[in-house]
């Protein structure tokens, strides 16, 4: 079995160090490099190709945002993981927002960590529910006039029958992103699926001219 190749990037080493010896532990997943800073990151991600990058938000230099921006814009075949002590709503639009495949908190166990590593690995999204909540504002009523702008972009190209991988090329980010826009716009519209949410956007769209 071909492990994992994992980047490690944060800026406490103490933590990092540690991070490694109990990711190196597991058979499936291989840390092939160390970063403590954004430019070292960006780096190493072109350099050695890592198929996860776990990123801290807080880096010396260019903070994981923006390396995570820097890896989209370049388009590098890579999933990342951001990896944060900060569960506030900022930071999880953000990480989500850039492109990122995952959001994992330092508070959770190291096995969750774990997992979050192989899940973003087979492509899946991952978030905490915790988070997923207040994304989706499930407890706010529905009011397509709270759409942010890049959801309102999505539910547009949505509309006209682009696909999801053509959406992602469009918006410059990646396809798991899309999805999860599209959760949150069809809650905030109280819609299930992307007929009814095209439709939804047709009549506005009529019902404003």
């Amino acid at each position: 079995m071909t492990p994992i190749r994992i980047l490690l990037a944060d800026d406490h080493a103490l933590l990092l160090e540690g991070l490694r010896s109990m990711l190196d532990a597991e058979p499936d997943l291989q840390v092939v490099a160390t970063a403590t800073s954004g430019e070292q990151a960006l780096d190493l991600v072109r350099r050695d190709k890592p198929d996860v990058v776990v990123l801290d938000i807080e880096l010396d230099g260019m903070n994981g945002l923006a390396v995570l921006q820097r890896i989209r814009a370049e388009s590098l075949p890579v999933r990342v993981l951001v990896l944060t002590a900060y569960s506030d709503g900022a930071s999880v639009r953000g990480a989500l927002e850039g492109g990122a495949d995952g959001f994992a908190l330092k508070t959770e166990p190291p096995q969750q960590t774990i997992a979050s590593i192989r899940q973003v690995n087979r492509g899946q999204l991952v978030f905490p529910n915790a988070a997923k909540r207040w994304l989706l504002g499930r407890n706010t009523p529905s009011d397509p006039d709270k759409l942010t702008e890049r959801e309102a972009a999505v539910l547009a190209l949505v509309a006209e029958g682009v696909t999801n991988a053509e959406i992602a090329r469009q918006l410059r980010v990646s396809e798991n992103t899309v999805k999860f826009h599209l959760q949150n716009l069809y809650t905030k519209l109280g819609v299930s699926n992307r007929t009814e949410a095209a439709a939804h956007f047709l009549r506005d769209r009529a019902h404003r001219r």
